[in-house]
């Protein structure tokens, strides 16, 4: 199963992309597909999802701002960090003018960084134009729907499946007891009875599991359930 969030390296310094490749990979937080032109990183993101984009400013092909601007015109939500060595107002003002949600300045301190992209994808998260994968699909919560990418299969879901899901999927594979989702998607409290969510976990599992009896996805663990991601 794919795990971590992909991330789209965009800048022709091939010191940095290493850096950031070896940095973002090291506990398998983040997954990293790299861009060495603003032309590349346009091709990636117009054919593929990304959970966020670090853009460097040294591209020999294009300007970073109008990639940036572009990747906006072109539907990307999910955050841009942008990765510059002029430090100064003007710059800092084009970058986030152009629809980077930060920007950050050489020499970059890693961590810093990190926590940085962490931040802007909770946020975006939380945002109704939020995009999340795992398995083969391709979840937006906003629209109530699940797009199975092998097979371009939609799949709509009801408000609690819904709920349920995306509470599942913030919790980053970890298991949620049931007290707790009934709390979160129905506002029970922890003492009532779990026969509502085992029938909508039920029902889910027929819409997305491959085998509704081995479940590879919405996996039941002692007291709870937890979304393979």
């Amino acid at each position: 199963m794919i795990s971590g969030k992909l991330i789209l390296a965009v800048g022709d310094d091939e010191t940095l992309r290493q850096i950031l490749v070896e940095q973002l990979q090291l506990n398998g937080e983040f997954r990293i597909k790299e861009a060495r032109t603003g032309k590349e990183a346009l091709q990636y993101t117009e054919k593929q999802y990304f959970d966020g984009v670090l853009l460097d400013v040294e591209l020999n092909d294009f300007n970073a701002y109008e990639i940036c601007c572009q990747m906006r015109k072109n539907g990307v939500k999910a955050p841009i960090i942008i990765i510059s060595d002029a430090n100064n107002d003007q710059d800092t003002i084009l970058g986030l003018d152009s629809g980077a949600n930060d920007f950050v300045v050489k020499p970059i301190k890693i961590a810093i960084l990190l926590a940085r992209l962490r931040a802007h994808i909770r946020q975006y998260e939380q945002n109704e134009h939020a995009v999340f994968n795992f398995g083969t699909y391709s979840f937006r919560p906003g629209a109530k729907v699940l797009l199975d990418t092998k097979t371009n299969k939609e799949i709509r879901l009801t408000d609690k499946e819904t709920a349920i899901i995306k509470f599942l999927y913030l919790s980053s594979g970890q298991v949620v007891s049931k007290s707790v989702l009934l709390d979160e998607v129905w506002g029970y409290n922890a003492g009532m009875a779990t026969h509502t969510l085992e029938t909508h976990v039920y029902r889910l599992r027929q819409k997305i599991e491959r085998d509704p009896s081995k479940t590879e996805l919405l996996v039941t663990e002692a007291n709870g359930y937890r979304l393979a991601v």
